[in-house]
């Protein structure tokens, strides 16, 4: 047989393998990922001079926000707010309202929307801001505008092949004493390890490790937000089942240094002939709440 045909021959073959391997490896993903929820920036504020938005003290700026939904959870009409910091109110005009609220749901990041849903919201909905009449501007100054913004969100787990043995010297269909696979959805609040042991006869337990892998803070959904810590409430399938605990607290975790962990145990043992692998879901809820900041540079008029 030709030399130069067998070896193109291998060369199709070698392609092949390396097209199904690599299909197969990037199947049975539950969902996209990431570490982002809802992000937001500044709309111009005016013409850029030396990377500085500027105006004049007779111009009208508008202030508007730009929210992306860059994470796996949708975002209701509501459910966003956003309070203008900075400036004492006094010093500007047209800005009827200083918190204000998304009106529309924001979309989740999907297969069919990569990129996620989005709203630009407005505090000066009719007139452009403008500097108050009391304030003399010489030269120029420097505003620095702030917005909080804080926003209900969720973290979506799937952790699979959970190993219920009632005799753990068994050594068939699966192992107690593992890390296991888990899936989660994109959000600021993550998951960073899944670990399943034993907890007595015929008892088993799952040790979920959560990280704030965002840049702002976390509340329980209907909380204040504390300074010192990060906190969230969290549920399991099936909590008929399951105790779930975090430093003795009940289905509420608390982070330390950006980082918890809950353990969740079965209430009632397995019977010794139980023996059995299946996918739990597990989910994280909380608030959460970032700052965004721009710098606008008010020039004197020029008569």
């Amino acid at each position: 047989m030709n030399t130069r045909y067998i070896l193109m021959s291998l060369a199709v073959i070698l392609l092949l393998v390396g097209c199904t391997t690599q299909q197969q490896n990037n199947t049975g993903g539950v969902f996209i990922g990431g570490t982002k929820g809802v992000t937001a920036s500044f709309e111009p504020l005016g013409i850029k001079e030396n990377n500085v938005y500027t105006v004049y003290d007779s111009e009208g700026f508008p202030l508007e926000i730009l929210l992306k939904n860059q994470g796996e959870e949708n975002v209701p009409a509501g459910k966003v707010t956003l309070k203008l910091l900075g400036p004492a109110p006094g010093d500007f005009q047209h800005i009827p309202a200083w918190t204000i609220t998304n009106q529309q749901l924001i979309d989740k990041v999907s297969n069919l929307n990569p990129q996620g849903g989005e709203e630009i919201i407005s505090f000066t909905p009719g007139e452009f801001a403008l500097l108050s009449n009391t304030k003399q501007v010489t030269g120029f100054t420097d505003i620095n505008w702030n917005v909080e913004y804080a926003y209900d969100y969720k973290t979506h787990v799937v952790i699979n092949d959970v190993c219920f043995k009632g005799d753990i010297t068994d050594t068939k269909v699966c192992q107690v004493k593992e890390a296991k696979k888990y899936f989660v959805s994109g959000a600021p609040i993550t998951v960073t390890a899944v670990e399943q042991d034993t907890a007595g006869k015929g008892l088993i337990a799952l040790k979920i490790t959560v990280q704030n892998a965002g840049t702002g803070s976390a509340a329980f959904p209907e909380g204040e937000f504390d300074t010192r810590f990060s906190q969230a409430t969290y549920g399991i399938e099936e909590p008929s089942s399951w105790e779930c605990k975090s430093g003795g607290r009940e289905n509420q975790v608390r982070f330390v240094g950006n980082t918890g962990q809950i353990f969740c145990k079965l209430k009632q043992p397995l019977q010794q002939e139980d023996l059995y692998t299946k996918s739990l879901e597990f989910t994280l809820n909380y608030k959460y709440k970032e700052l965004v900041q721009e710098k606008l540079r008010i020039k004197e008029s020029v008569e």
